[in-house]
C-alpha cells in the first residue's frame, strides 16, 4: 500500500474542530493581508478568495463583504459585482486551467456545508477524469499545486488582464 502525504488537511480538521476561530471570510475582508488571506480580487462589495481546501486547483469563492447567510439578503448592488466576479473568474480560470467544465455552486447553512454560514459562491474547475480511482476508493483527492501557487497565478492573471 503506497501513502499519499496530505499535511495541510491537518489544519483543516482542526479548524473544523475549533468553533471559536470566527468567520474566515469576514477576516479576510477586513485584513490588508489579501495574500495570507489568499484574496485574488476586491471590489466594493464582493470579494474573491482561493479555497484554502480545494477540490481542484484553480477553485475560488465568490463572496459577498457583508456576513449574510441567504442569496435573497443581497441588494442590487452585491448582485451585480458577485455576478460580475463570477464572471470574470471562470474567463481568468479558464485562461490559466484550461479546465473543460465548471462547477458552480453555493452552499447554504451550515448542514450544506457551509460552516462559516457567510454566503459565498464556489467556482470549480474540472477536467475529464479529475475524479479518479482514488477519489473514488480512497475518498482522498489529489491537488497538482499548493494553493499559494493557485493564489499567484490568479493574481497575476488578473493584473495581466
Amino acid at each position: 500500500m503506497r501513502n499519499l502525504f496530505a499535511p495541510w488537511r491537518k489544519t483543516y480538521i482542526g479548524e473544523t474542530r475549533n468553533k471559536e476561530r470566527g468567520c474566515f471570510i469576514c477576516t479576510a475582508v477586513n485584513s490588508d493581508d489579501d495574500e495570507k488571506n489568499l484574496v485574488v480580487l476586491r471590489g466594493q462589495y464582493a470579494i474573491v478568495i482561493v479555497n484554502k481546501y480545494p477540490y481542484n486547483s484553480g477553485h475560488v469563492m465568490v463572496c459577498p463583504k457583508r456576513h449574510i447567510k441567504f442569496p435573497y439578503e443581497l441588494n442590487q448592488e452585491e448582485n451585480l459585482e458577485i455576478m460580475d466576479f463570477i464572471g470574470r473568474m471562470v474567463s481568468t480560470v479558464e485562461k490559466v486551467y484550461t479546465p473543460q467544465g465548471f462547477n458552480l455552486g453555493a452552499n447554504i447553512g451550515r448542514y450544506a456545508g457551509a460552516g462559516e454560514e457567510h454566503l459565498h459562491f464556489h467556482i470549480v474547475p474540472r477536467w475529464s477524469g479529475d475524479t479518479n480511482f482514488i477519489s473514488v476508493i480512497g475518498d482522498t483527492r489529489v491537488i497538482p499545486e499548493t494553493v499559494e501557487d493557485t493564489y499567484k497565478k490568479l493574481k497575476d492573471a488578473l493584473k495581466e488582464g
